[in-house]
């Protein structure tokens, strides 16, 4: 019995620290560094959640930016089943898949080059991605111009104003926030 009191005392004490101190200290540094992701990165427009700066959205009106495909359950861009297909390089349903989304996105992009951004046509591993290269965003700029009765360079400038550069070129690529730019696209309306 002198051995199970300590063993119960540490228990109950490293239970507290582990289960109730250490979490609410790391909240609240979190809260304090990094309130807005700690928060979810949500996009706020006259009191309403639009979405998030880090999780992508199921755009497929021609007026709006399409980001990569997703390969979450249930529905595209689902955060709650994050995944992506697992379907190996060699797999025919993966070239079937990519041969359908190559079709479908030059019958809906006829302006734009033949050569389709590979990441137009594959999903990313989370299925989530909420960016893309700024030449993807490019090779949609004519359908988006058009349907939105826009110039092309109005549009051009859009994607280069919301391109996110990385703080030193060697970390990183340059990424447009397709979520942020499609809002943009519609404010840019309203005005």
């Amino acid at each position: 019995m002198t051995m199970l009191r300590p063993a119960i005392l540490l228990f109950i004490l490293l239970s507290l620290i582990t289960g109730g101190l250490y979490p609410l200290m790391t909240t609240a540094l979190g809260q304090w560094w990094f309130e807005d992701q700690a928060n979810g990165s949500l996009i706020i427009q006259n009191g309403e959640n639009r979405g998030s700066r880090l999780i992508g959205q199921n755009f497929t009106d021609p007026r709006y930016f399409q980001g990569r495909p997703s390969a979450t359950a249930e529905s595209p861009y689902n955060p709650m089943a994050s995944g992506g297909s697992n379907l190996a390089g060699s797999n025919p349903d993966l070239d079937k898949a990519v041969a359908e989304r190559v079709a479908a996105l030059r019958a809906a992009n006829p302006q734009a080059s033949r050569e389709v951004p590979v990441e137009l046509v594959t999903a990313s591993a989370s299925g989530l991605d909420y960016s893309l290269t700024p030449d993807a965003a490019a090779w949609q700029i004519p359908r988006v111009a058009a349907a939105r009765q826009l110039t092309v360079e109005q549009v051009s400038q859009l994607v280069a104003e919301h391109t996110q550069k990385p703080l030193v070129s060697f970390i990183g690529m340059p990424v447009v926030n397709i979520v942020e730019l499609n809002l943009a696209l519609d404010a840019l309306r309203k005005n």
